[in-house]
């Protein structure tokens, strides 16, 4: 800080500096705050993606950054530096929605140059592609870099939007000060397992990556998940053996449909154990390990139950050799043989630390406790205007979808956007308007593009609001499913007396899960009569004639995503998950949605339009909003040509032609049929 006091006169009676001092101080920290309407803490994927959303609707608003480029995490992590997202840049289609549904690595931008195909050619990228992309993707946005934020508080305002402001302290006691606070600083604290014999352990975070160094060598890793075996990938072909020791079974991706769980490129080591080349894998409570080092600098993996107790209880009592192991009580005991290392890989947490106890932000419960807790819209639960968007806002689909990765909550972080817009700003979500006629269209045109819905399925809906009579509706894309109840004040739309209709796509409900089969003999369904079985990601479309209450939604049946409707429909599943086809999938969707209606869907030409005007009561909805309406087929020459080769049309020109040497005016102009 400059120094900015004058000099005062010694015989100066001190208290009469007491005021200047006071205005000094004053001015002094004033000048140290800075004010906007949003904070975003954190400038990893998570957070430039509400950035982009925030820079493109004119938000004030500044990203709070503490290192000193965007996506720091990925300096450092994956230590093995290759990805696990999959980089998809060849799909056969030019529909760039529909490539966004297998491409797991770009943040949603309307440059189309920012797309991570760009950047890597690699299946699965290394980690420095996603460093050189987050740049280019942070260009243009207002990031503050070098803001380690310690510090965040609540105080307070009749003039803030909440009711209070939000105030973020740096390292160097600058203050930023905003009206809504949005958290996107991921999960940076590593799992930690206090045991007897801990301080012996290795951390994923700091292990040598190096193979050599492991030569020869046995390891025991602590952990289940893609840490943990990208960590024995890497030693695989170096080590003596390799034990995997964790507190539950393993979970497959392509067992638990969870991209979350273990992913087949890091699973070596479950075929050298199947196949009884030395290595394992071991179940058992952490909490309840003990390790003993010998004279020797080996490691031996025992209980707390036989730990002797020492005379003065302190931990270094485990050094010695003389506790009680395992092994000499049962001689086949699994874990016997002695390690040369524990490497611990146990995954991440949110860091709670820098909240004040006046932000009131509190841990989710069970296995979601290592992400904050969160009402349906990523607002914290007892804290209005604080919403986290990023991997941290995983515990609303925490191994269910995809919300923790960025193919996921690219999406979420666009819906969170969305509701600030209504909340703050009295902008309704977006919503095209349709005819009725045109319900059948837009919805196979969602299921076979809408990347939103494919990679948050379960969780991310599209919401049909019927019009009055039904005649037309409103379409609102990526709706969180959770907000259903409250809707109409969430989104600024209305709910008519004529009901709803909600799409969400789905796997089977008995098909996901870690003991699950999923490769059995007719896992798929094919015929269209039975899509309510339909094992594979897929279509489901739901009826209401009036929205969710708060109750029914608490009170839905375990794994449904919403409650019961009024009528429910499974698109079937198909194999190229491409929803298309006229008898499988086109027409019981049709069927299912003129029951809810209560009217006719189907297209008709012209000219039978024209004889159902003139023979029944009640003509087609799509002959009403169409031909009726003065929107009959625009003569071409080409058209026109088709119908006399037809005989539907009388050709004169031949014999104006003869007559008079020219056709006539009226030959010129537009014909109707």
């Amino acid at each position: 800080m400059l120094n900015v006091l004058p000099q005062f006169h010694t015989d100066m009676p001190w208290i009469q500096l007491i005021p200047l001092l006071l205005f000094l101080t004053s001015s002094s920290l004033t000048s140290s705050l800075v004010t906007h309407d949003y904070c975003v803490l954190g400038a990893g994927p998570g957070g430039l993606q509400i950035a982009r959303f925030l820079e493109d609707s004119g938000r004030d608003y500044v990203v709070l950054e503490r290192n000193q480029v965007p996506g720091s995490f990925f300096v450092q992590y994956p230590r093995h530096r290759k990805l696990i997202s999959i980089n998809k840049r060849f799909t056969g289609r030019r529909n760039t929605e529909f490539n966004l549904r297998h491409d797991w690595n770009s943040l949603l931008s309307p440059n189309g140059h920012l797309r991570f195909g760009h950047y890597s050619k690699e299946f699965f990228p290394h980690a420095d592609d996603m460093i050189k992309y987050l740049k280019d993707y942070s260009i243009g946005m207002n990031v503050h870099y070098g803001a380690n934020i310690s510090l965040v508080r609540i105080e307070p305002s009749d003039k803030a939007w909440n009711g209070h402001y939000f105030f973020l302290t740096d390292q160097s006691r600058m203050e930023f000060r905003c009206n809504v606070l949005l958290v996107a600083s991921g999960l940076s604290l590593p799992n930690l397992v206090d045991f007897p014999g801990s301080e012996y352990v290795e951390g994923y975070e700091t292990v040598s990556v190096e193979p050599q160094n492991f030569t020869g060598q046995s390891v025991l890793i602590l952990g289940r998940g893609n840490s943990a075996f990208e960590t024995a990938e890497n030693i695989l072909g170096h080590t003596n053996f390799i034990h995997m020791l964790g507190r539950s079974r393993v979970r497959l991706s392509w067992a638990t449909h969870y991209v979350g769980d273990l992913r087949a490129i890091n699973n070596g080591l479950l075929d050298t154990y199947q196949l009884k080349s030395l290595d394992g894998l071991l179940e058992g409570d952490l909490e309840d390990l003990a390790l003993v080092r010998d004279g020797d600098g080996k490691l031996y993996v025992t209980h707390k139950h036989y730990l002797k107790k020492s005379i003065d209880n302190t931990r270094n009592q485990t050094n010695s050799h003389s506790h009680g192991m395992p092994q000499d009580y049962m001689d086949n005991f699994a874990a016997r043989d002695p390690y040369d290392r524990v490497i611990r890989c146990l995954g991440w947490k949110f860091d709670f630390s820098i909240f004040d106890s006046s932000v009131k932000l509190k841990a989710a419960s069970r296995q979601r406790s290592k992400y904050p807790l969160l009402k349906a819209n990523y607002e914290a639960m007892y804290t209005r205007g604080l919403f986290v968007v990023g991997t941290a806002s995983h515990s609303i689909d925490f191994r269910k979808s995809a919300g923790g990765f960025i193919h996921g909550f690219r999406y979420t972080a666009r819906s969170v956007h969305r509701l600030l817009e209504q909340r703050y700003h009295h902008i309704p979500w977006k919503a095209s308007h349709h005819p009725i006629s045109q319900l059948l269209n837009v919805l196979l045109k969602r299921m076979n593009e809408a990347s939103g819905l494919y990679q948050m399925f379960g969780v991310l809906a599209d919401v049909i609001l019927l019009g009055e009579d039904s005649n037309d509706f409103e379409y609102l894309e990526e709706v969180p499913a959770g907000i259903l109840p409250m809707l109409e004040e969430s989104t600024g739309r209305k709910v008519k007396d004529t009901g709803l209709f909600v799409l969400m796509m789905e796997y089977g409900k008995n098909f996901s899960g870690p003991d699950k089969d999923v490769f059995h003999y007719n896992r798929a369904i094919g015929e269209a009569g039975e899509a309510w079985r339909s094992n594979f990601l897929h279509p489901v479309v739901y009826y209401y004639n009036k929205l969710p209450s708060e109750q029914e939604m608490k009170l839905r049946p375990e794994d449904w995503p919403l409650p019961r409707p009024v009528r429910l429909h499974h698109v079937v599943e198909d194999f190229l998950t491409d929803w298309t086809g006229p008898n499988s999938h086109v027409l019981p969707l049709r069927r299912f949605l003129e029951n809810c209606l209560l009217t006719d869907l189907r297209a008709f030409y012209a000219e039978s339009c024209f004889l159902f005007t003139l023979t029944q009561k009640k003509v087609p909805i799509f002959c009403q909003q169409g031909y009726l309406q003065n929107q009959g087929l625009v003569g071409t020459e080409q058209l026109r040509q088709h119908a006399k080769d037809a005989g539907l049309l009388e050709d004169y020109t031949g014999i104006y032609q003869r007559t008079w040497g020219e056709k006539p005016k009226h030959m010129g102009e537009k014909d109707e049929l």
